[in-house]
């Protein structure tokens, strides 16, 4: 009898730069000190892309419609629930003061409640351009759309580039990730927009970018060399990005992002891969940890604003602020100087994950509890 094949083992590595990114998207959002911010800011979006990237393969283009399902599955329909999930309870949240008209974020911007009308025309963008969200509660949840326009358009340009036969795998992810950067470098030397994607598509494009590195580092990642001297040149090559104000990927371009973008984002990836790796050797708590929230950023990314929220509650009691002051976005903005950052990104991580847990054992003895009544 022939033996049976294992199963191919589960690239935990991957998982874990995965929890590591989301981490610091928390740590981000959370108005850590500037230097802090900068630095992440410089790398960690292009982190997502990069390990979505890792596992496209030229076997994948050979299965279109499996791999556009799952995306599809993956992104855009839970983009649609917590979207009308959100959009559902946005007054509500005005009701109990958790929005309001008073504060926003750190530009001044304010929200408002949703009539009728508003709230229809804002369904109808969540459904058509994935757009609509409720940006003060659901602000990170571009990245559904981000990474869905990314991959099915990297899937489309490359099965055109490999249609011929006459390009390797790593070609022709090189040729996509070539073309990404010209013609982002085109669109800001016109100041174009993408006006079909919100925002004007310039995460989307740069996300094509990283998803292409994603793909080519699969390729060579036998070839390539990790050691602690690289790991400490990347951090403080990605220091010194953070240092000289270096962009990430935001919504807005200069010239000097076609450069310093792509090296920022690559560096930071090779960078926490080695760590992933080092951490990956050992079965420690840490590192299953962050093994579960790198297979779980979706609900990290999904509820982190709202955690922030409970933090903010004990901020206003400690320093005696108005309630109103729940409204700003995405925390609270006095006293930045006081560390409550750090307490914000621990509730941002640490809720998210307890709540799925503790969904999914309740669930697992509702599952038990019928099956002996039964």
């Amino acid at each position: 009898m022939a033996d049976i094949p294992a199963a191919p083992r589960r690239n935990t590595v991957i998982s874990i730069c995965k929890g590591i990114a989301i981490i610091l998207m928390v740590i981000g959002h959370a108005e850590a000190p500037d230097l802090l911010t900068r630095v992440i800011y410089t790398f960690h979006m292009p982190l997502f892309f990069i390990t979505a990237g890792y596992f496209f393969t030229a076997h994948t283009a050979d299965d279109p419609w499996r791999f556009t399902a799952k995306r599809f599955k993956g992104l855009y329909i839970p983009f649609i629930k917590w979207s009308m999930i959100f959009l559902l309870l946005h007054n509500v949240f005005f009701h109990f003061g958790i929005l309001n008209e008073t504060y926003g974020n750190w530009t001044g911007g304010v929200t408002h409640p949703y009539s009728w009308k508003t709230a229809g025309s804002r369904l109808i963008h969540i459904f058509t351009d994935m757009s609509g969200y409720d940006e003060f509660i659901a602000g990170a949840f571009w990245f559904f759309r981000g990474l869905l326009v990314a991959s099915l358009l990297f899937l489309v340009l490359y099965r055109l580039f490999a249609a011929k036969g006459r390009l390797s795998h790593v070609q022709c992810a090189a040729l996509i990730c070539i073309g990404a950067v010209a013609f982002t470098a085109f669109r800001i030397a016109g100041g174009y927009k993408i006006y079909l994607i919100p925002n004007g598509g310039m995460r989307e494009i740069w996300g094509l970018f990283f998803f292409g590195i994603g793909a080519i580092y699969r390729h060579y990642e036998p070839r390539i060399r990790e050691n602690f001297w690289l790991f400490l040149f990347y951090f403080a090559l990605i220091f010194g990005a953070g240092y000289m104000h270096f962009s990430g990927m935001n919504n807005s371009g200069k010239f000097q992002d076609l450069w310093t973008l792509p090296i920022t984002g690559t560096v930071g990836f090779l960078m926490v891969h080695y760590a992933a790796k080092l951490l990956d050797r050992r079965r420690t708590r840490l590192r299953d940890m962050l093994v579960f929230i790198g297979d779980n950023t979706l609900y990290i990314l999904v509820f982190h604003v709202l955690s922030y929220k409970v933090v903010s509650l004990i901020k206003i009691w400690y320093h005696g602020l108005e309630w109103e002051q729940m409204g700003c976005h995405m925390v609270i903005h006095d006293f930045r100087e006081d560390g409550f950052w750090i307490w914000y990104s621990i509730a941002g991580v640490a809720l998210p994950i307890l709540g799925i847990l503790a969904w999914r054992r309740g669930l697992s003895l509702g599952r038990r509890l019928i099956k002996s009544r039964a």
